[in-house]
């Protein structure tokens, strides 16, 4: 270990295995800290917070503290990290209420600076959050996703595998798996054919996408009409029943279908 005499940490935390603990951080006590990880200065790990392995927190970021949610009452929960993930800068990240009891962040996720991450919510494996996000309760974030910086989210609300949020954008609905979502309201406005390339998806695999899509959001504004074309003309696929299952499993709604920008949209 290497502790800094200047770092404030609890005797009743516990630290692994060459774990790289700066001047001015803070650990509370009830904090577990895997092997490998690097606390930066002025970074505070709260209460009930677990660390895994070989993850690098930024200065100024706040984990573990208390959910913004009326309904808490103090009750035991928690903030779960596993290995591998990077929090930037000034970053806060509540722990769970009596909902989940836990707020948890995949392996190999990036969470980037000033972004806010609410009580309850799931970040899955490799996703991104980019600079200035803030994530209301309960918000599900799958693997491989990329959320845009400055961008708002809901409660509740699940973005779906290796989606890719622009930028700047209000997310009121769920977005599902594999595509691009963008403008306002946010609405498809193709696939994320970067995302999967870089993935390893065939050429073959990604048009299969493209034809899942283009029957539940260009030619049909009726997603129920389009999902039954799906399921009875296109061929099967892991990703195909991936899509379905997301659509048929959605509580809050899908974000808006394709749509041609017109130039009324931007008018004052």
């Amino acid at each position: 270990m290497n502790i800094s005499p200047k770092a404030i940490v609890d005797t009743r935390a516990i630290i692994g295995k060459d774990v790289r603990i700066d001047a001015f951080a803070t650990i509370e006590g009830k904090v577990k800290i895997g092997n490998g990880s690097h606390i930066k200065s002025h970074a505070i790990i709260m209460n009930n917070t677990v660390i895994g392995d070989n993850c690098i927190i930024y200065p100024g970021a706040i984990l573990g503290g208390d959910p913004q949610d009326l309904k808490y009452q103090g009750e035991e929960t928690h903030l779960i990290i596993e290995d591998n993930v990077t929090i930037r800068e000034y970053c806060t990240i509540n722990r769970g209420t009596s909902a989940a009891y836990k707020t948890l962040i995949k392996p190999h996720a990036l969470i980037m600076a000033y972004s806010h991450i609410a009580h309850d919510c799931i970040i899955g494996e490799h996703a991104i959050v980019a600079n200035g996000v803030n994530m209301a309760g309960h918000v599900e974030v799958n693997k491989y996703a990329i959320v845009g910086g400055m961008t708002a989210i809901q409660q509740f609300v699940k973005i779906g595998e290796s989606a890719f949020i622009g930028g700047g954008t209000l997310v009121r609905k769920d977005v599902p798996p594999f595509i691009k979502a963008a403008r306002e309201p946010l609405s498809y406005v193709g696939i994320n054919s970067i995302g999967l390339k870089r993935r390893g998806f065939s050429l073959e695999i990604i048009n299969q996408i493209k034809d899942v899509y283009r029957s539940l959001f260009i030619r049909h504004k009726n997603i129920s009409i389009g999902l039954e074309e799906v399921e009875a003309l296109l061929v099967e696929s892991t990703e195909k029943e991936k899509i379905v299952e997301f659509i048929n499993s959605s509580e809050n709604g899908l974000i808006r279908g394709f749509r041609q920008i017109r130039s009324d949209d931007y008018s004052a």
